[in-house]
């Protein structure tokens, strides 16, 4: 009897031979887009290529025919979990006339793919989606082309239909794609070819269904973490107890070895010290047997002098905007309002822990990684490990999804520099405590605020100022190693500081004659804790302020909070998504706020915010309900109105602007990392509570499409605004101001004392 042969094992035989494979990414099998490679002789797979481009300039860098007629798409931004890979193949779908099925799609692969930088910033579509669809243009143009000279049929008489070149006027004369493309499209992307226009869109526009979805519900999917290779052991790295400090200041004294099983190997390079065993049971309990003396100082500041700490750090400072004579404006007021608004910590973390697999052969690393880019990724490895970046291959392999800068970046460098110690593959898989404690954190930020009305009850100044670090410490090929905690271990490296994100919407579309908005560029190295990117950066933090305080301004002037938002916008589509969401919602003006706090029962109420993110992307309006009582805030509904553009996938759209509905709610009403002087606290969800099913809000979702306008990134747009619509409409239902997240119960029986 023939034992049965699985994929996984014909795939790691297949990497160990010469011959070539090309494998797409089908549905029901994405370990075979892990595996892809093409190697010399792949002219006798696919046609006439024989070296994979990966130059984002020529269009084989981005589509490949095969002599059998498969088409496979390669893509640099990669599937987080938010339907891109899906999306992407629309868009490529609609030029080739093709249904979105018939792509095999490869992702993320620093071998096959071409460079894309990160999958971030809800770009993927924005950017990315309109490379891919240039490329595609330019590929359906060669087609005509070739089909026209092999036919003697001008361009103008064909056309593209399921896979061929057809003569229009005699259909039964046609040329598969596979016929037309013998040595590859051999031309360069053309970025002023006609795409196919709006009104003729077969596939854009409409629903679709998520291709990856089905293997995920039957478990049949392949996570990084699912992924095996002969010989693979196990690691786990033992950190110091300065647990998420941005400055590592912790050294290893003594290491004592005694309890560790025969077989365990121990890997120390500086102050990182990691545990290597065959199974992941032993890698564990080595990590807990193995006894470290540690020689460290506390960095940070106690938690409640968090706020204070960052408005005392000396920083950079950056004039965003400033217009108008906002201080004369100021002084003369009668009543000018002053407000500061304080945003905590927050983690990133998905419910399955960050995983990587390592492994050097021939002197070679290869790495199976969550990253969101594994071109950056792959020049901090270059430097972690001081090789050359074509010696480093990086392929990605889906996670359990993120919402910014989380540990995958940091697992892969803890697997690859015990890969290297050990001289075997190594998986490393981070436990809850390592994720919580020492992943990058969404950066803390203190936002003051100060304005006044005029006799006319206008908006006669507006200040913002606010104080915060870089928001992303993300790998790149600036900073090396730098970035990555095996780094700043092993080497002594601190975080490279920039100024990204902590701007982010500091200044609003609203068209107010004397303003002035400043941010204090705080260094990453001066954060208490290691910040990067986290959902919408600094906008979200940003948003929370201005449209709290803007509708703090408008009830000091009895006015309603819609109408003084539209008396202040000149930009007809930001105009058009406040008016679709009061609309919806049944928006009744409102000079006063709907009642006042009663601990013992619950009142209701309703608030508005506005933005557009990055003051250039996609706009969004949303209007929060809620009922407030001595429990704290329950938000009942939200009904959110969103632009985007073009829209390619309305039901991946609906999806995504839910999911950021509710990781938004939460993280106003629940969200707060917790430390002390010497690390992070909070290494459970015990102690980091997220929103629970029983507390999600209904969610009303008004889409305005645009098919003429180019796609604008969507997945992080509402968290923006969520916020401060959930604060605006805690301050309609009891008359109390909310200026710090979390709205906790707590927070809310503090401010009714003090009011």
């Amino acid at each position: 009897m023939t034992a049965p042969v699985s994929r996984r094992d014909v795939l790691a035989g297949a990497l160990k031979g010469t011959g070539a494979l090309l494998v797409g990414f089908a549905m029901s099998h994405p370990l075979t887009a892990l595996a892809a490679r093409i190697t010399d002789d792949v002219e006798n797979d696919i046609a006439g290529i024989n070296k994979r481009v990966v130059d984002g300039d020529r269009v084989d860098a981005w589509l490949v025919i095969t002599r059998d007629g498969r088409m496979i798409l390669y893509s640099g931004k990669v599937e987080l979990g938010t339907g891109v890979a899906t999306a992407l193949r629309q868009i490529v779908a609609e030029e080739l006339a093709i249904a979105p099925t018939a792509l095999e799609f490869i992702q993320g692969d620093t071998e096959l793919t071409p460079d894309q930088k990160y999958t971030a910033g809800s770009k993927t579509l924005q950017v990315g989606g309109k490379q891919l669809r240039r490329a595609a243009a330019t590929a359906r143009h060669v087609l005509l082309g070739r089909a026209s000279e092999h036919l003697g049929v001008p361009v103008e008489g064909l056309t593209v239909f399921d896979g061929a070149v057809v003569v229009t006027m005699s259909p039964s004369q046609r040329l598969s794609y596979a016929e037309l493309i013998g040595t590859g499209f051999d031309t360069a992307v053309n970025d002023q070819a006609d795409t196919v226009a709006p009104e003729n869109f077969r596939v854009v526009g409409r629903s679709a269904p998520r291709i990856d979805i089905p293997a995920k519900v039957s478990g049949d999917f392949t996570y990084v973490h699912d992924i095996k290779r002969p010989g693979m052991w196990h690691g786990r790295v033992v950190r110091p107890p300065t647990i998420g400090a941005t400055r590592m200041t912790a050294t290893p004294e003594h290491i004592d070895r005694r309890h560790l099983a025969a077989e365990v190997e121990v890997v120390v390079e500086g102050a990182f010290i990691g545990v290597v065993a065959p199974t992941e049971w032993g890698a564990m309990q080595a990590a807990q047997s193995l006894k470290v003396s540690w020689r460290y100082a506390p960095t940070l500041p106690r938690m409640e002098a968090l706020f204070d700490t960052l408005e005392a750090m000396p920083g950079d400072e950056e004039v965003g905007i400033d217009v108008g004579d906002v201080d004369t404006r100021l002084a003369a007021a009668e009543a000018p309002l002053t407000a500061t608004y304080r945003w905590p910590y927050q983690i990133h973390d998905s419910i399955g822990p960050s995983c990587a697999v390592a492994e050097v052969n021939e002197g070679r690393m290869t790495a199976w990684s969550a990253t969101q880019g594994v071109y950056p990724l792959r020049a901090s490895l270059a430097d972690l490990l001081e090789l050359p970046q074509d010696e480093i291959h990086v392929i990605y392999a889906e996670g359990a999804g993120c919402y910014g800068h989380n540990g995958a970046d940091d697992v892969t460098a803890d697997a690859a520099l015990l890969a290297r110690a050990v001289n075997r593959p190594v998986r490393v898989q981070w436990s809850r405590a390592d994720e919580h404690g020492w992943g990058p954190k969404g950066p803390a930020m203190v936002m003051k605020m100060a304005g006044a009305l005029d006799a006319s009850n206008a908006i006669a100044a507006w200040t913002f100022e606010n104080w915060s670090p870089t928001h992303t410490t993300r790998p790149n090929a600036d900073d090396g190693a730098a970035n990555v905690l095996a780094g700043q271990l092993a080497h002594g490296l601190t975080p490279g500081s920039g100024t990204v994100g902590g701007n982010r919407n500091a200044r609003t579309l609203y068209t107010f004659p004397h303003q002035r908005v400043t941010t204090h560029w705080l260094s990453s190295e001066s954060s208490p804790l290691r910040p990067s990117a986290l959902r919408t950066l600094g906008a979200m933090q940003n948003t929370f302020a201005n449209e709290c305080f803007l509708d703090e301004l408008a009830y000091a002037g009895g006015l309603d909070p819609v109408d003084v938002r539209l008396r202040y916008l000149n930009d007809p589509r930001a105009k058009a998504v406040i008016e679709a969401v009061a609309k919806r919602s049944g928006w009744q003006p409102r000079e006063q706020p709907n009642g006042q706090y009663e601990a013992s029962r619950a009142s209701h109420g309703r608030g508005i915010a506005f933005a557009q993110y990055e003051n250039e992307c996609a706009y969004v309006a949303a209007i929060a309900e809620v009922a407030v009582s001595g429990q704290g805030v329950r938000v009942e509904k939200v009904t959110v109105a969103h632009d985007c553009g073009q829209i390619v996938n309305p039901d991946g759209l609906r999806n995504q602007i839910e999911g950021n509905v509710l990781q938004a709610t939460s993280r106003v009403l629940k969200e707060e990392v917790g430390f002390n002087t010497t690390g992070v606290t909070s290494l459970e969800w015990g102690a980091y509570p997220l929103l629970t099913f029983a507390e999600i809000p209904k969610v009303d979702i008004v889409l305005l499409d645009r098919p003429s306008e180019p796609m604008l990134g969507a997945g992080e747009a509402t968290s923006a605004v969520i916020p401060a619509a959930i604060a605006n409409a805690v301050f309609d239902a009891c008359g109390l101001r909310l200026r710090r997240a979390p709205l906790t119960a707590a927070e809310l029986r503090r401010v009714a004392q003090q009011s």
